[in-house]
Formats: C-alpha cells, structure tokens, sequence
C-alpha cells in the first residue's frame, strides 16, 4: 500500500473502466486515507474516522467494477453486498450485521492463506514424510530375534541394520519417483479427520446462518472422526499438506490478526442503495426499506458486531455506497443515513465515444474477449474499426430507444451479431472472419429499425 498513491489506483482502474474520473479520484483518495491514518500515533489514529462515498449515476456505468477492480488492488478485506437482501430485525431475511460477519470471515481466510504460506515449505516436506510412510510402512525387526548377528553368513553386521539400510535406499527411490511425478496414477489409503453432525437444519431462507452457527458451537463436543479414502498420489499429498500447515499455524494468533485487519482497513461496498429508499407512499411495515436503513446506521456509525471470532468494531470500516436512484434520490434516505455518506460522487451516462473506447481499450475489452474465445476453435476473427464504431453506435441507439443500461447493453448486441459465428464455428476450423461495417448492418439493421423487436432482442 506504501507504493500505492492516489495517481496510481487511477490508473490501475482505468486498465479496465472508461471514463468516471471522478468517482475513481474520490475512491483513490478514501483508500490513501486509509493507509495515512495508519502512519498517525495511536491516539490520534483512533479520532480519524473514515469518509463513507455514495456513488450515484444510472446502470452499467462502473460502479460495481470500480468496486471489483478496487477489491484486488487493495490488500484489504472487501466484501460487495446487494442492500435490497437484507430485512429488518425481526423479519425473515438477513439483518445488516451478518455483512460485518461475512467481511469477518474473508479477513480471517485472508490472514490465514497468508499465515498458511510462510509454513508452506514445512508443510510440504512433512507431507512428504507422511505419504512416504503410507506407501512405504517401516519394516520392524523380525520378532524375538533383535540385534541377531549374521554370524552364519560371514558378516558382523546385525540383521536389523542391514534391513534399514535396504528399507531407506527404497524409501529414497520412492521419493525421487514422487517427486518426478511417476507415482502419480497410484491410488493410497489417507486418512482424513472431520466432525460429523448428527443434524441438520430444514427450515426458510436465512436458516443456513443458524445451522453454521449451531455447527460451530457444537463443534467443540463432537469428537472429529477419521475417514478412511482412496485417492490419486497427487491428491493425497495435497490433503497432508493441508492438514500438516493447519497443525503449524496458530489460529488464535490468525483469528487475532483478522479481525484488527478487519476493523483497520476492511472495506465494505453497499450495492443497490436506492433500493432500500422510502419513497414515503408505502403503507404498513416497510421491512424491506426504511426498516433496514434504520438498522444500518448504527453499523456504518460505529458500533460493535459479534461474530463467532468474537466481537467486531465498525467505527473504521469503510462504506461504499452505491445506486443508480432511478425511481429515488438520495434525499428519500433517512438524514442520518445521508449524513454517514459526507462524499457524493455523480457518474457520468456512456455515450458512443465511450462504447468505442470499452470495446478496444481495456486490458478485458470485449472484442479480445470474443477474438480469444474463438480463437480456441480455430477461427480468427477481426474487428476493423468500422465495426467497432457501428457496434458503438447501435448500442447507444438502443439504449435511447428503449431503456438505459449502459455498456451492459454492448453484451447483448455483440451476442446477437455473434450468434451465428459461435454456433457454426466447430465446423469452420481455421476460418478467418472480418468483421465490418457491412457485416455488422446486415446482421442488426433490421432489428434496431424495428422498436417492438429491438425491445425483447437487444
């Protein structure tokens, strides 16, 4: 995060998202904050609170690969969550804590793949060992007759020593076959230890979490069972491994770890917030909007969460907040909700010019997307410019036409001008195909003409 300026989290996200200039800088900068406060002394760390964002523009403009692309960049705990799957407390559903919860967990696996890593090396020379000793079991002298001296034969040296001279030139023989993989195809007998439950939970949506939680707290009374299973060499290596790195981490030290890592740099984005704004007509209990932003304002204020990895403060996390408030504005939200989100940044429709940078500029631009799908077919396919620009312009047709849904409609127009290469081309190996103005009006003129057909088609 040191070498990770403002500058260069713009620059990473516009490897893959177009334009939104603004909303990539506000996001550059609260993840900068992050990283400053952390320089601060501990006094003063604890007085700087995050500055939440709520990122306002209309569908398929970035605001969740802006999220996506940040999850990556940051080697913090990220979860994206949708605000319309939660309900009020005391209404089946989810409740706005279990977000906390599952930030808790990605944090705790996070540490843990981390923790797992430094003892990889360990772990997989005891593996090693213990895969040896399963295709190999050591020879016991034989009975009644240890440390016998081969007098019979000449020689002063004891029977046994001689058999743990063979049995280790074996061992080393297995070992070097092991490791130049001639083993691979040979099944072995591993033993593997798990806890069985003797119930399960059978109920409505939102139970699954009762039936973790019951598993979890009763994990410790149920004895772990050993499992008996045949399984390829190489498969049977990976299990001891794991089991052998999960014997060498502290897992107390982990869960620790995680969660500080969890309440000093987690991140956690709020997806469809305009889906939970009032819009004041409904009548009778609105569980499903109001309700639920009254419960999330004491978790995006600060407030502690308990987990079963024990408890979570939220005072440091930062929120993310997103909605394209089509149907409402973020003033319906109730104004202590608003004012948890002191940075509003406004995202900018695509138009034309844009689609035509989507569709080539990207490092996961669209067209090299198709070219490289096809491509393991044997058919090469070429966007010329022209196309590009016609596929540009038809989408944006579209979306002013019917409704707006930004670049997610390229998806849909590329598919049908595609649909016929992709199903013929098995058939068509080493085939060449130029894409062109041309081809692409012959395929979707008719369609975008007609209102009523591009409606259900594009």
């Amino acid at each position: 995060m040191d070498n990770l300026t403002p500058r260069k989290i713009v620059e990473e996200l516009d490897k893959y998202i177009i334009g939104q200039h603004k909303a990539k800088k506000a996001v550059a900068i609260a993840m900068r904050n992050r990283w400053r406060r952390q320089q601060l002394s501990p006094e003063l760390k604890e007085e700087v609170l995050p500055k939440n964002i709520i990122m306002i523009g209309p569908t398929g403009v970035g605001k969740t690969e802006i999220a996506r692309r940040l999850a990556r960049l940051s080697n913090a705990p990220f979860l994206k969550i949708e605000a319309s799957k939660f309900t009020e407390v005391g209404y089946v559903g989810r409740d706005v804590e279990s977000m906390v919860r599952d930030i808790t967990e990605i944090s705790l696996n996070m540490v843990k793949s981390e923790h797992i890593k430094k003892v990889q090396e360990k772990a997989e020379s005891l593996a090693e060992e213990k895969l040896l000793d399963i295709l190999l079991p050591s020879q016991r002298s034989a009975a009644g007759r240890p440390g016998r001296l081969a007098e019979e034969s000449g020689r002063g040296v004891s029977i046994d020593e001689e058999e743990k001279e063979k049995h280790k030139e074996t061992r080393e023989r297995l070992r070097s076959q092991l490791r130049e993989g001639k083993l691979d195809n040979r099944y072995v007998d591993v033993e593997v230890r798990e806890k069985v439950m003797p119930f399960g939970v059978i109920s409505n949506i939102g139970m699954e979490e009762l039936e973790i939680n019951l598993k979890e707290m009763l994990g410790g009374l149920i004895p772990e069972k050993a499992k008996r299973k045949k399984v390829k060499v190489p498969e049977a290596l990976r299990l001891l491994v794991q089991e052998e790195a999960n014997k060498l981490i502290d897992m107390d030290k982990v869960t620790k770890e995680a969660i500080d890592r969890t309440q000093q740099t987690g991140i956690i984005f709020i997806d469809e917030i305009d889906k939970i704004a009032s819009r004041g007509s409904s009548h009778g209990p609105d569980v499903s909007r109001e309700g639920v932003q009254r419960d999330l304002l004491p978790v995006v204020e600060g407030t502690t969460v308990t987990t079963k990895h024990g408890p979570v403060k939220t005072d440091h996390i930062l929120f993310i907040a997103a909605g394209a408030f089509h149907m409402s504005k973020p003033s319906d939200l109730i104004p202590e909700l608003q004012g948890r989100f002191p940075i509003r940044v406004e995202l900018d429709p695509l138009g034309k010019n844009e689609f035509v940078r989507i569709l080539t500029e990207p490092y996961n631009a669209l067209t090299k997307q198709y070219t490289a799908l096809l491509a393991t077919e044997d058919v090469e396919i070429d966007f010329r410019k022209d196309a590009v620009d016609e596929i540009a312009g038809i989408a944006a047709t579209v979306n002013e036409k019917t409704e707006n849904i930004g670049a997610r409609r390229l998806h849909t127009v590329l598919e049908k001008l595609l649909e016929d290469i992709s199903f013929e081309a098995p058939e068509k190996k080493n085939g060449k195909l130029s894409i062109d103005r041309e081809y692409v009006k012959s395929k979707l003129a008719d369609i975008v003409k007609d209102e009523d057909l591009s409606r259900y088609i594009l």
